[in-house]
Formats: C-alpha cells, sequence, structure tokens
C-alpha cells in the first residue's frame, strides 16, 4: 500500500498548473481521437458500399452513441468516486469501487443489448430504416448487439486509468483505436469484401485492442488499480449512476441540439439553411470536444483533491480550468470574426446563399464559445462535488429547455439571426445562474467566493 499510495505525491506536490495541463492535454487529443471513429466508418462504408449502405450505417449508428454515453455514465460517476477515494487515502476501497463499476458497465451493456436484440426490427424502424437501408442497419446493428460490451468496458475503463494518474496512456489507448479502424475497415471492406458487418466488426475490434493497452497500466508501478472480489452494493450503484447521470445527459443533449437547429433552419431558411448549419456544425463538434476534454481533465482532480480536503489546490485547479476556458473561447470567437469566410471555403465550394448564410452564423453562434467552457468546466466541478442536481440543470438548460425555448421565439422576431442566437444565449443566461448558485451559496465552499 505504501508504494501505491507514494504514486498519489504528484498530484500534491507538482504545481496545479503543472498537474492540470498533464491532464488537459492527453485529454483533448482523447476527445479528438474518438469522434475520428465515426467519420472513418462513414467514409469507408460510402467509399465502398455506396450512399445506401452508408444511410444504413447512419440509422444504426444512434447505438454506438448510447454505448458511449452508457459507458461515460457509469465510468464518469464511479471513477469520481475512485478518485476521492484515492485521495482520502482509502485504497481498498477505491480498487473495490473501480471492479464494481467495471462489473456493472459489463453486465448492463449486456442487459440492454439483449433487449434491444429481440425487438432490433423495430428499433430499426424507429431510427429510421426502410425498405432499402433495412438489410445494412440490421446487419450494423446486430454487431453491436452482441459485442457492444467491448465499447462500453473500453471506454469505462479508460476513465478509471486517466484518474489511477495516467493520461498518457488514456490518450495512447484512443489512438490505437483509431488507427486500428482504419486499417481493420479496410481489410474487412476492401480487402475480404465482408460488406457493412465488417465495418462493425472493425470498430469493435479496434476498441478490444484498445482495451488491451489500457491493461498494461496494470504492470506500471505507481497503479493503483486492482481488480477486487466483485460484491454488488445498491448505495454504490446508486451514487455512481447519480454522480454520471449529468455526463450522459450531456450525450443526449449533443443530439437534442442538432435536431433542434435543423428542424429550425429548415422552417426558417429551407435548404439553404440546413446547408449552413451543417458546416457550423462541423466546427461546433470540434469546439465541443475541446470544452469535454477539459471537464475530462478538471474530473480526476477535483475529485481526488475534495478526497484530500485540499481545497486550495482544488480552486486553484478550477481558476485555471475557467481561465482557459474563457481564453480558449475568445481566441476561436476572434478567429471566427476575421477568417469566418475561410472556415467556410475550407469545407467546400458553397452556392452564395449558402456562404453568406454560414458566414453571418459562425459570427454569431461563436459568441457561444465565450460562456460555454466555463459551462463545461462548472457542470464537471459540481456532478464531482456532490451537487449533482446544478450540474443536471446546466446540462438540461443550455442546450435542451433554454436553447428549445428560443429557437420557437426568436426567429420571430429576428429571423435566421434568431435561430443562430438560440445557444449564445442559452450558453449566457446558464453562466448567470451558475455565478448567482455560487454567491449564494453558504455551506458549501466555492472557488469564486473563497
Amino acid at each position: 500500500m505504501n508504494k501505491e499510495l507514494k504514486g498519489l505525491q504528484s498530484l500534491e506536490s507538482d504545481s496545479v498548473s503543472k498537474v492540470f495541463f498533464r491532464y488537459l492535454i492527453p485529454s483533448l487529443i482523447g476527445m479528438v481521437m474518438m469522434s475520428v471513429n465515426v467519420v472513418i466508418d462513414g467514409i469507408f462504408v460510402g467509399q465502398r458500399l455506396g450512399s445506401v449502405a452508408l444511410a444504413g450505417v447512419n440509422v444504426a449508428f444512434p447505438v454506438f452513441t448510447i454505448y458511449i454515453a452508457l459507458s461515460l455514465w457509469i465510468g464518469i460517476g464511479g471513477a469520481t468516486l475512485y478518485s476521492k477515494a484515492l485521495g482520502a487515502k482509502e485504497v481498498a476501497q477505491s480498487q473495490s469501487i473501480f471492479t464494481h463499476s467495471l462489473v456493472l458497465i459489463f453486465s448492463s451493456t449486456l442487459v440492454i443489448a439483449c433487449i434491444a436484440f429481440l425487438f432490433r426490427e423495430q428499433l430499426a424502424v424507429f431510427l429510421g430504416a426502410n425498405d432499402e437501408t433495412m438489410a445494412y442497419t440490421m446487419e450494423y446493428m446486430n454487431v453491436l448487439f452482441t459485442c457492444g460490451f467491448v465499447v462500453t468496458v473500453h471506454s469505462a475503463f479508460n476513465v478509471f486509468v486517466r484518474n489511477d494518474r495516467n493520461p498518457n496512456l488514456s490518450m495512447m489507448s484512443m489512438l490505437v483505436v483509431a488507427i486500428s479502424n482504419i486499417v481493420l475497415n479496410y481489410i474487412f471492406l476492401f480487402v475480404l469484401d465482408f460488406g457493412v458487418s465488417g465495418s462493425a466488426w472493425g470498430l469493435i475490434l479496434a476498441f478490444a485492442l484498445g482495451t488491451l493497452v489500457l491493461f498494461t497500466h496494470f504492470f506500471r508501478k505507481e497503479s493503483t488499480l486492482r481488480f477486487t472480489k466483485p460484491r454488488y452494493s445498491w448505495k454504490l450503484t446508486r451514487d455512481t449512476l447519480t454522480i454520471g447521470f449529468p455526463s450522459f445527459i450531456a450525450e443526449l443533449g449533443i443530439a437534442v441540439f442538432t435536431a433542434g437547429y435543423n428542424i429550425a433552419m429548415v422552417r426558417w431558411a429551407g435548404t439553404v439553411g440546413v446547408s449552413a448549419f451543417s458546416i457550423l456544425n462541423y466546427v461546433h463538434s470540434v469546439m465541443l470536444l475541446m470544452f469535454l476534454g477539459m471537464g475530462a481533465a478538471i474530473q480526476p482532480l477535483i475529485s481526488f483533491y475534495r478526497g484530500a480536503k485540499n481545497r486550495a489546490r482544488e480552486r486553484e485547479t478550477m481558476r485555471i480550468a475557467i481561465i482557459t476556458a474563457v481564453v480558449t473561447g475568445a481566441v476561436v470567437l476572434v478567429i471566427g470574426l476575421l477568417f469566418a469566410d475561410v472556415i467556410v471555403s475550407v469545407f467546400g465550394d458553397f452556392s452564395e446563399d449558402v456562404r453568406k448564410l454560414a458566414v453571418k452564423g459562425i459570427g454569431l453562434f461563436f459568441t457561444a464559445y465565450l460562456f460555454m467552457g466555463v459551462n463545461f468546466v462548472m457542470m464537471t466541478y459540481f456532478q464531482v462535488t456532490d451537487q449533482v442536481r446544478m450540474a443536471i440543470w446546466i446540462t438540461i438548460a443550455r442546450e435542451m429547455l433554454l436553447m428549445v425555448v428560443f429557437l420557437l421565439t426568436l426567429p420571430h422576431f429576428w429571423g435566421t439571426n434568431g435561430v443562430w442566437l438560440a445557444i449564445p444565449l442559452s450558453e449566457f443566461l446558464v453562466v448567470i445562474t451558475v455565478y448567482l448558485y455560487i454567491r449564494n451559496q453558504k455551506k458549501q465552499p466555492s472557488m469564486l467566493t473563497s
């Protein structure tokens, strides 16, 4: 145990800024690699099997998204409890939490997959499959239902490795998944001609290889992660699911955001509006990953410092994270204002109507990034410091509640400008509520008032 505790010293002895960026950079790269897997499957299937097969895979892909959301729900919840236990120097308890979480994610995935498999045809129709795409959708989904637990176990395990002070291995695992997915997709589709199922098997096997990379963490001298005898605990399950719930909602919120903006643009600008939004949404996806990466970077640190009752380092970490988020958002806004036309050109040669609407949209929408990063950071902070209700409020308000209200009202006054401004105003109002909440806190210390 002494060796295991000794490995924790760097979190409390190194400068806060050094520790923060040690976690931030690998987290950002890992998030980008996760998005690459989505793009890879689409490119290979579209190039080898055509547009109908690609449409079938796109219909089935929400199953993968649900797996990722489920793994973050249990992974973030369990890892937060794990890091708190480490901070309190309760190593045996932390190892029990790790084992419990992986067993929970494995069993949950199997149960959900078995139920979904029984109703797979109805699910495919619900997701949008038709007579043309049904065969491709079913082919892809069948593989995910059979072996999707590999994806969820890897994603949850990945979070724990990052929490066990090894963010670089977490990043390397995602790099291996992305590179393996490219190689395996090429072999299965272009060499072996396995069809759509080949793409799905490529994804599953890539995640399996990424899991093997994560297992090397157990050979690390500083590793605290250990498997213990599994013992089910309802209280631990409840705490894990409660803490991780905002991460699950955040994944669903991305889908609500995309659907909401597409519907609003169809209503107020037709196909031109949808095309303009699709350009902006590619850039927005990158920004979401950056801010998610910031949240992933502070989660292990705040959890550990909270467990260690080291509020000074906790506050300093949050100060640096908030400054980093604001500066990043401001830089991106300036880039958007100065180079909006260049950004649009990167994605192709569009009609003048699409170009003008997209350029205007970038100038308006990018103001959201002044506040969005702060909201992501604060959501993570509240999530891991037993203020889950506030974390849920931030998640639901910014991409669901307030956004939908603004999308339904603002366009009546400002047209498409109102559509573009729905998210910036939502993010701004949520920041205000966060500030008011922190200012009015009486019992719990705050990084802004202490």
